[in-house]
């Protein structure tokens, strides 16, 4: 039995880490793709993972079967693509270690997963089934995550979802929120950023954002603000927790840790009642630990010890 199984991109990260001249510059291989991320996270804080995706059969893909492997995640879902190179992403940080994105994605495996290769035995044996809206850019990774997604639904899962919104990945800004808006009624908890919250909903205010989505069917909402905190609703409470003191260098993965560290915590203790449950230790660890996670360069080797 698998307590989290997560479907969708899993890509090399190459960060910055040094200027050796004006014109040159040297990039560290780091593993990411956020669905890999938060399972990373969970995995080291001793849950049971499985990953369902496609890399290329290339010194990359060898190097992220290899890192979920040593990260106790269970590869029996990962296709191997022969035809399409792994994906890869560019990181630029600015002062602040705000990172933007350059991606070599069109023909990357990780589009090209089909529904005949969903390994549906792992999301039957799946407490929570995991997505985002990265493989909902393009076919046919779009037709294999709604048909994963609904599987899943159908066997009892619960339903997490991250809308992780990169423009550049998408036709336009119209189409994504759109698409990204579709999938909330499908999720059980959903975790935002701010911006992401007021681009799909319309609202400006954040828990207005959030009641906005619960409306359309998840029982949890999380908004994260970056150096701000993050927020959390529930039919029960609603609250926000200030953000952890930190020097950060690199908020690559941070969202992804604190969703993945929020999960364990109601993992851990069997939470099972979402509308009823109190939340603020959950969201109170998960904000710690992901402040903790931007003073370490790159997604996965920044995820901290865990502490409640």
């Amino acid at each position: 039995m698998y307590d989290i199984t997560a479907l969708g991109e899993i890509l090399i990260d190459f960060t910055p880490y040094e200027n050796i001249t004006d014109n040159t510059k040297l990039f560290g291989r780091n593993p990411g793709g956020a669905p890999a991320n938060l399972l990373a996270t969970v995995a080291k804080y001793g849950g049971s993972t499985a990953f369902i995706g496609k890399i290329g059969n290339d010194i990359f893909g060898e190097f992220l079967i290899d890192t979920l492997n040593k990260h106790c995640i269970d590869t029996k879902g990962l296709v191997t693509d022969n035809m399409h190179n792994t994906t890869l992403a560019f990181v630029s940080l600015n002062d602040n270690g705000d990172r933007s994105f350059s991606f070599y994605r069109r023909f990357g495996a990780d589009v090209f997963l089909s529904k005949k290769e969903i390994d549906t035995e792992i999301i039957k044996k799946s407490k929570i089934f995991h997505f985002g809206s990265l493989s909902l850019t393009n076919e046919p990774s779009r037709s294999a995550t709604k048909y994963a997604l609904k599987f899943a639904k159908k066997n009892g899962c619960v339903i997490t979802y991250d809308p992780n919104y990169r423009e550049l990945l998408w036709e336009n800004k119209e189409t994504a929120v759109k698409m990204m808006g579709k999938y909330l009624k499908y999720a059980d908890i959903v975790k935002l950023s701010k911006e992401e919250a007021q681009m799909i909903t319309g609202r400006t205010e954040v828990y207005e954002c959030a009641e906005s989505v619960m409306k359309l069917g998840p029982k949890i909402v999380l908004i994260t603000d970056g150096p701000n905190g993050a927020f959390y609703v529930n039919s029960f409470s609603k609250n926000h927790i200030p953000a952890l003191d930190v020097n950060p260098i690199d908020t690559t993965g941070a969202g992804d840790i604190f969703f993945g560290s929020f999960l364990y915590g109601l993992i851990k203790d069997n939470v099972s009642d979402f509308e009823n449950c109190d939340l603020f230790k959950y969201v109170k660890t998960a904000v710690h630990l992901a402040g903790k996670s931007t003073e370490i360069k790159g997604a996965i080797p920044s995820i901290p010890d865990y502490i409640e």
